[in-house]
């Protein structure tokens, strides 16, 4: 089928030369080196279009996989805007999410039970506690976390517990906590994330029959962000699309943003790639759309120096923009006051609170600029803190539904079978985890085994969760959920709670967000949520089939595992007009107007975990390859001379990554050596009185001098203040000046700062800022 050429030139308007190359290119295996703000976004959408549109392909022969869902959700809504046509039998998602996608339509080849639940992170790591306290381990030796990291990466490179290589002891208890943890999923009917790949590659591996239907149905194949793929997931692509068949995969992606190293990405997939699939054509987009000039080269001349890259170099038609600005600091504290005081003025310049992000390497640096920002009253918002599903008021009533569908769900079981209190304990519990261990069945199924009154209360508990089941019959998912918040108790209890009406609003916009679910998901917000094995597949009864599969679910298990892939991804909600604050990982895929890194300090960035490898030190240079290129506008880097990090005063020098940068590019705010001067000697003084609480305040309105070390101690005679002048403090930010007494180092004033109350200072340690 081809189409008219009016219609093809429309499609492909407005795409510049490079974009044009890769949107076009034959069936044949591709990389695209897509470079920071080249509109690869816009690549792929439009690939999948050109594709459909001159007739190569249908929707059900295209798979596009993203890390992300709100990628997948950018891609699909931009797919409806160009293409008239319904994009619901496309696979295009996460990995995670395809692969639940792919083991729903096949449950029995997979060896799983029809309605399998999903562990997100925490719940994962509630089960293995499980586990290590059944098998007796000591939790301090075998800590929770690193046995659900060492099970996590073990699945991610494709090992199971046989597979797994093991030198000491240490090392076969924890495959033998593998094991157990393994059989215990298989026991509740429950995966984890990385269990939804390692099951879907294995069925894809040892079926032949289905490998081979998948291959021949999905003759395209579109991989977002290909440098942030695992051993795992790439394993997972060739199983779909193996090297030298007739599909033709279309790897888009940056090495250059490879920066996940810690979490299994592997860099080194695209020249893998590149090799395996004898890829002929290498499209670099290398156009840029966000930054101005000074800031993409800095960014170009600082990548230029890892070694291991495929090579491209950004370019803009924007102009060279501001220089990249460039403060050296004498303290943590005197960093956080310049930062905030260029913040306002950017913000007093028309710049919104939002589009100005502080980003840093380490999450331990956040504290000290929280706090300028809080004492002057700027709003703002740490990017990536816990998102909706993850809250634990929330949690406790996904939980309720959990079991609602799944009364074998043992995780959701221990979660809620005491909260709120039933007065069933720690003992009862292990009376009850005991029972379930002997026979072999799940801790609802087991309650009977468990006398006294705590066997009464665990009766009780089952028979809310049959009442709850079988009240909400024939009811709404909004009213489902509205049944189970009274009758769990959770409403009422959070009522009695100092701090319950957010999660009473939390738990509120539980409803709202399901009401939303099932309408866009196409169910309809007055279908019935009955569990799936009591209904027919009929649209009008609340149960509909996806178009693709085949799969039959309630809105109830739909939402579930709506729920669970939300809180496994790693986006955080959009926030109000706030200065946003995050590492600068949690930055990659964003970008804002200003930007601020901080820090950049040798052994905190680059990272002295990385100084000592060159793989690391790479590693450390893509992620500021990243931090740079978040800037659409301004730019600014910085770094103190002292640094209260860890408990510690350190001493820093700054980042060799500013010998990497192109001098033209930069504007010294500050002289290139500052000394350790007098001017140091003020900073120390303040951060020494901010840092260890000592104002000079004391109660009843007297003040004491805070006893700063007297080669510290710098004598005034003139304050150079006036009663009823406007002040700046930096711990408590704008006051009044009510009241002046004593002179040079014995002089205090009283000030009023608002939310702070009255407050007395010695002059000698705090110092007041005028404000004129």
């Amino acid at each position: 089928m081809s189409i008219a050429p009016a219609t093809e030139t429309r499609l492909l308007q407005g795409l510049n030369p490079e974009q044009l190359a890769a949107v076009t290119l034959g069936p044949e295996p591709a990389l695209i080196l897509a470079g920071a703000g080249s509109g690869k976004t816009r690549v792929l959408t439009t690939r999948i279009a050109w594709l459909l549109q001159t007739g190569q392909v249908s929707p059900g022969g295209v798979m596009a996989v993203t890390f992300t869902n709100k990628a997948a959700r950018e891609m699909l809504t931009r797919l409806s805007a160009m293409l008239p046509v319904a994009v619901r039998g496309m696979w295009i998602g996460t990995f995670h999410g395809l692969c639940n996608r792919f083991l729903r339509a096949h449950w029995k080849l997979a060896g799983l039970p029809q309605g399998f639940q999903i562990l997100d992170s925490s719940d994962q790591l509630s089960a293995v506690k499980r586990v290590i306290k059944a098998m007796g381990l000591d939790e301090e030796r075998f800590v929770p976390k690193q046995v659900t990291w060492f099970i996590a990466g073990s699945k991610e490179e494709g090992l199971r517990p046989r597979d797994v290589e093991v030198r000491d002891e240490h090392g076969r208890t924890l495959v033998r906590v593998y094991e157990a943890y393994e059989a215990q999923c298989e026991r509740e009917g429950v995966v984890d994330f990385a269990e939804l790949m390692l099951r879907s590659y294995e069925l894809m591996r040892d079926n032949d029959a289905l490998r081979e239907h998948y291959q021949r149905r999905f003759r395209h194949l579109l991989v977002d962000e290909f440098q942030d793929t695992n051993r795992l997931q790439y394993a997972w692509l060739k199983m779909f699309a193996p090297p030298g068949r007739e599909q033709a995969v279309f790897a888009v992606g940056d090495d250059d943003q490879s920066i996940y190293a810690f979490r299994g990405a592997r860099v080194g997939n695209m020249a893998d790639f590149e090799r395996e699939y004898r890829v002929e054509r290498v499209v670099k987009l290398e156009q840029n759309y966000r930054s101005f000039g000074n800031i993409l080269d800095s960014a170009n001349a600082l990548i230029a120096h890892n070694r291991q890259r495929l090579g491209k170099n950004l370019r803009t038609d924007a102009g060279a923009g501001e220089p990249v600005r460039v403060h050296e600091a004498t303290s943590d504290y005197a960093e956080a006051q310049w930062l905030l005081d260029e913040a306002q003025q950017l913000h007093r310049a028309g710049t919104a609170l939002a589009e100005i992000a502080v980003l840093y390497r380490s999450n331990a640096q956040s504290r000290v600029i929280e706090s300028a920002l809080f004492n002057a009253g700027i709003p703002y918002r740490v990017y990536g803190g816990l998102r909706f599903f993850e809250r634990a008021e929330v949690k406790h009533a996904l939980a309720y539904l959990r079991l609602i569908e799944n009364a074998n769900d043992d995780t959701s079981f221990l979660r809620v079978v005491n909260f709120p209190t039933r007065g069933i304990g720690a003992r009862t519990i292990e009376q009850l985890q005991d029972a379930a261990r002997a026979s072999g069945r799940s801790l609802a199924q087991s309650v009977g085994a468990v006398a006294g009154r705590g066997g009464v209360a665990l009766a009780g508990f089952v028979a809310l969760i049959d009442g709850l089941r079988e009240r909400t019959q024939g009811q709404t998912l909004r009213e489902i959920i509205r049944q189970m918040l009274e009758d769990s108790g959770l409403i009422t209890f959070y009522r009695t709670d100092r701090e319950g009406q957010d999660r009473i609003e939390n738990l509120e916009e539980l409803v709202n967000a399901a009401e939303a679910f099932v309408t866009q998901e196409g169910f309809g917000k007055d279908a019935v949520a009955l569990p799936v094995d009591e209904q027919a597949p009929d649209a009008a009864a609340g149960v509909v089939p996806d178009a693709d599969t085949g799969e039959i679910m309630s809105p109830l298990a739909a939402f579930l595992t709506h729920a669970s892939l939300e809180a496994g991804d790693n986006q955080a909600q959009a926030g109000s007009d706030a200065v946003q604050l995050m590492t600068v990982h949690s930055a990659k895929g964003l970008e804002f107007d200003a930007v601020f890194i901080t820090g950049v300090e040798e052994g905190l960035f680059p990272h002295e975990n990385a100084l000592s490898d060159a793989d690391g030190l790479e590693e450390e240079r893509r992620l500021m390859y990243v931090a740079i290129t978040r800037a659409r506008q301004r730019l600014y880097l910085s770094f103190s001379q002292t640094r209260l990090l860890h408990g510690q005063t350190r001493y820093n020098v700054k980042s060799r990554f500013f010998d990497e940068l192109p001098e033209g590019a930069l504007k010294w705010l500050t002289p290139r050596q500052q000394g350790f001067g007098s001017g140091y000697a003020r900073s120390y003084q303040e951060a020494w009185a901010r840092g260890s609480g000592l104002s000079g305040i004391v109660g009843a309105g007297r003040v004491e001098p805070a006893p700063v070390p007297a080669a510290m101690a710098s004598s005034r005679s003139s304050h150079g203040l006036k009663v009823g002048q406007s002040v700046f403090h930096t711990k408590f930010g704008e006051g009044v000046l009510l009241t002046l007494e004593g002179e040079g180092d014995d002089a205090r004033a009283q000030v009023n700062f608002g939310r702070h109350g009255l407050k007395w200072l010695a002059l000698s340690v705090a110092k007041l800022t005028p404000i004129e």
